[in-house]
C-alpha cells in the first residue's frame, strides 16, 4: 500500500519518529480533547476512483467489514475511558456496502452521539433496504445523523474525471432522494482543479441552489474542500519550534481530537489508528484499545505537514 512508501521527494525526511532530518525535535500531538471516533467500515467500494487515498475499490478488502458488535465494544470503551466524544464517524470504502452499516449507525445514535456517514450516495445507498433504514433513522433521530456526500467538483465532467463516466448523475440522484427524505447532508469536494476556494464555493452554491439542497456552501463544516494528498510531494517536516513560528496550537491538529478504528484482513481484532488519512502506515497504529490509543502522535508523515498543520484541514 502506498503509505508504506511516502518519502519520494522527501528523501531523508520522515525517518526518525522523534528527530527531523536536520536534527530538530519532531513535533508531536497529544490526544487533548477527543471529540470524534471514526470507524472504517471496510475498504470495499462500488467504484474505483482515479486518486483514492485509501485505494478503495470493488476488490480491495485490505480493511475488512467491521461488525456492529465490534463497534459496540468501542462505544463501551468510550464510556469506560470517559472520553468526551460528541460524534461517531463512519467512512470506507463505501460504508453502505457493509451489511451492518445501519445497525452500527443506530447503535451510536441510541447512545446519544451525533453520527456522520461518508458516502458517494450511489447504488449501495439507494438499495431499498438501506433507504428504508435511513428513513427510519431520520424519523427516530432527526438532524443527529448527517450524510457527507463525496462530490469532488460542482461540474459533472470534473467529478467524472475522478469517479468515472456517469458518476456525477448517480450521486445527484442519491442526493435528491436524501433531500426528499429529509436527511441532513454535507458535501466533501476536492481542490484538485485550478479555481480558487471562493470560486469553488460559488460553484457549489449554484449547484445546491439548482437542486434545492439545504447545504451551506460557505460553511467549511458543511462544504469541506480537501487539498489533494500526494505522498511524494516535497513538504517541510514539523518541529516543535513550528508551533510558535506558525502561531498554531497542536490542539488544532486532527489527531488531538480524533482516532479511527479499522480491522485489517486476517486480524482477529480491530486496531485503533492515530489518523483517518494513514490507514496503511504501521507507525500510526496505536493498539487494539482506546486506552492504548491515548498516547501522543509523532508527526512523522508528509500528510501531517501538508494536510493538517499547514493545510488546516480536518475530516470532522
Amino acid at each position: 500500500m502506498k503509505d508504506l512508501d511516502h518519502r519520494g521527494a522527501n528523501s531523508g525526511k520522515f525517518v526518525d519518529p522523534r528527530i527531523t532530518a536536520d536534527g530538530s525535535e519532531r513535533a508531536s500531538v497529544a490526544l487533548s480533547h477527543p471529540e470524534t471516533l471514526w470507524f472504517n467500515t471496510g475498504t470495499l467500494c462500488n467504484i474505483t476512483c482515479a486518486n483514492c487515498y485509501i485505494e478503495s475499490s470493488p476488490t480491495n478488502d485490505a480493511l475488512v467489514y467491521l461488525t456492529a458488535d465490534e463497534v459496540n465494544d468501542y462505544l463501551d470503551q468510550i464510556e469506560t475511558r470517559n472520553w468526551p466524544i460528541r460524534e461517531i464517524g463512519f467512512t470506507g470504502g463505501e460504508p453502505f456496502m457493509n451489511p451492518q452499516m445501519l445497525d452500527m449507525a443506530r447503535a451510536a445514535l441510541t447512545r446519544g452521539y451525533e453520527v456522520l456517514i461518508l458516502t458517494n450516495a450511489m447504488q449501495p445507498m439507494l438499495r431499498p433496504r438501506i433507504r428504508a433504514g435511513l428513513a427510519d433513522l431520520q424519523k427516530d433521530f432527526g438532524e443527529r445523523i448527517t450524510l457527507r456526500i463525496s462530490l469532488d467538483h460542482f461540474d459533472a465532467n470534473h467529478h467524472d474525471e475522478e469517479r468515472g463516466t456517469g458518476a456525477f448523475a448517480k450521486t445527484i440522484e442519491g442526493m435528491i432522494w436524501l433531500r426528499d427524505t429529509g436527511l441532513r447532508m454535507a458535501v466533501a469536494g476536492r481542490m484538485r482543479w485550478a479555481e480558487s476556494e471562493p470560486d469553488a464555493r460559488a460553484g457549489f452554491r449554484t449547484l445546491f441552489e439548482r437542486y434545492g439542497f439545504d447545504i451551506d456552501a460557505d460553511d467549511p463544516a458543511m462544504t469541506v474542500l480537501f487539498p489533494e494528498m500526494d505522498d511524494t510531494a516535497e513538504v517541510p517536516e514539523i518541529t516543535t519550534a513550528c508551533w510558535g513560528i506558525l502561531d498554531k496550537s497542536p490542539d488544532a491538529v486532527m489527531c488531538a481530537s480524533s482516532r479511527m478504528v479499522v480491522k485489517r484482513k486476517g486480524a482477529s481484532k480491530p486496531a485503533v489508528l492515530a489518523c483517518t488519512l494513514l490507514p496503511y502506515a504501521p507507525e500510526f497504529e496505536l493498539g487494539e484499545t482506546l486506552a492504548e490509543a491515548e498516547r501522543d502522535v509523532n508527526l512523522n508523515h508528509p500528510h501531517c505537514a501538508k494536510f493538517c498543520v499547514l493545510g488546516g484541514a480536518s475530516c470532522s
